[in-house]
């Protein structure tokens, strides 16, 4: 989530938490911030409205790990939070620069779906078919458990024009989660001879590994 979301972000919060009649202060919001800055403000609140709608565990106020666990739980909720921080990235951030995603599943999938500059030449009329195609691929990839291949980066239009030039690259875009992003990027391939990684396992943190278990 970006800085000047914090407003919504906090509306969101008070409004869930009224819900349970358990009006949320301030430093509350602000941990509640803390915890889920690195993650999308959709994916957020839709993992909030899932909980909500929860018959097991819904009547309860959400915990921070709550959320973190609706938005990791099951393959189809990782795949349509992979699309929608894919889908704010490709509008945000554009096909000029060079990305690298805390999440090295999506890196397979658009390296699969014909790569980061390819989704500039799509119309806004195959965006909800790309969407489908993007999530089916995803949880194939999910539910894996074996070595899965991806390239470090997905590379824009300056870094492939100026590597032919010899100029200087600029940096890669980092989304998410910076830290998971330069792990990401680290023990992935060049795209060509693709790395691998054994499982999501090997590179998220093992405090959200712990979040995830039931």
């Amino acid at each position: 989530m970006r800085q000047d979301e914090y407003d919504e972000f906090t509306s969101i919060m008070q409004i869930v938490s009224e819900q349970y009649g358990k009006p949320l202060s301030g430093g509350v919001i602000a941990l509640y911030w803390q915890a889920l800055k690195d993650y999308d403000l959709t994916a957020v609140r839709d993992a909030l409205g899932r909980h909500l709608r929860n018959t097991d565990t819904g009547q309860f106020m959400p915990k921070i790990a709550d959320i973190v666990r609706m938005m990791h739980g099951s393959s189809q909720d990782s795949a349509f939070s992979g699309w929608s921080k894919f889908d704010k990235a490709i509008r945000q951030v554009g096909i000029y620069r060079t990305v690298v995603f805390d999440d090295p599943i999506i890196h397979r999938v658009v390296h699969d779906m014909g790569g980061w500059v390819s989704f500039g030449e799509k119309t806004e009329d195959a965006w909800p078919f790309l969407q489908n195609e993007f999530v089916a691929r995803y949880r194939g990839f999910k539910s894996r458990n074996e070595r899965i291949e991806y390239p470090a980066t997905l590379i824009g239009i300056s870094e492939s024009h100026n590597t032919k030039a010899g100029k200087k690259i600029e940096p890669p875009v980092l989304i998410g989660n910076s830290e998971i992003a330069m792990q990401v990027m680290a023990q992935g391939g060049d795209g060509s001879k693709l790395l691998s990684f054994k499982r999501m396992n090997d590179i998220l943190p093992s405090v959200l590994i712990a979040e995830e278990k039931p």
